[in-house]
């Protein structure tokens, strides 16, 4: 198997979700020999559902990510603005024109980036794999939505090749030495911030990080002790808190995979 199927496929096994369904297997294992410890995965199923999916333990998990680096209110000039894959799905049947996902707000950021005149060319950066997303590529799709925010095609630069942050640096390195550009502004998700920048830096980019799609607002971080009751129900686990925490650890784990490989 291929290390993208890899990639893909082990962290399931380590996300609050999937290690927990996996332990709901060895209690039903155990329950079918009759053991007295059946009781045991289901709690540390449980201790970890609530834990992933507490409002507070999710929000400093991935604020630690993306207050890494903070937008500057006036980003300095670049020779371009590079943005990775990621912000689109594919238009297929039966959406007419390629859908915005919740990773969207790169492609918002961009084109306010460009039309405020910070840099002149943009780099549309990520390719599309065909058995997990559609034959498109990730760079075709945030080209397309990007014309009808009005940004005009010949300013975009499609790299369709990459499939990881790594290839994304990689072939986007190859772009940036054929035009002879020294300096890029990075646009992406803010906790993906940290292990792009750093995988760009070593490959040599002078990148000024630009983060856009921040999931934690100062309001987010103190709305749980407006009142009794929010100090409650911040204690509730939420689904939207489970996903937080698993984007986290899926950034953490990344980082780690990709140091090992020397990518950063």
């Amino acid at each position: 198997m291929s290390f993208l199927f890899l990639s893909k496929l082990l962290p399931l096994f380590i996300y609050p979700l999937g290690l927990s369904c996996l332990l709901l297997l060895v209690a039903l294992w155990l329950c079918w020999q009759r053991s007295r410890w059946t009781f045991a995965p289901i709690l540390v199923a449980f201790l970890i559902l609530v834990t992933a999916g507490n409002t507070g333990f999710s929000n400093n998990l991935i604020k630690s990510l993306e207050w890494q680096y903070l937008p500057s209110e006036n980003m300095p000039q670049a020779e371009a603005i590079v943005v990775l894959g990621g912000a689109t799905r594919n238009n297929e049947p039966p959406r007419v024109i390629p859908d915005m996902s919740d990773r969207g707000d790169r492609l918002l950021y961009a084109t306010k980036l460009y039309k405020d005149g910070v840099a002149p060319l943009i780099i549309l950066t990520g390719g599309r794999i065909q058995w997990y997303g559609g034959e498109s590529s990730e760079a075709q799709s945030m080209a397309t939505v990007m014309e009808l925010m009005g940004v005009p095609r010949d300013v975009m630069v499609l790299e369709s090749r990459s499939l990881n942050t790594y290839e994304n640096a990689l072939f986007t390195k190859e772009i940036l030495e054929k035009r002879n550009i020294k300096q890029i502004l990075l646009v992406t998700s803010a906790a993906h911030m940290p292990r792009s920048l750093a995988i760009f830096k070593k490959q040599g980019i002078n990148a000024i990080p630009a983060p856009a799609d921040f999931m934690i607002s100062e309001r987010n971080l103190i709305e749980s002790q407006f009142s009794t009751e929010s100090r409650i129900l911040s204690f509730l686990p939420r689904a939207g808190s489970l996903d937080h925490t698993t984007q986290a650890l899926k950034e953490y784990i990344g980082t780690s995979i990709y140091r090992l490989r020397g990518w950063l």
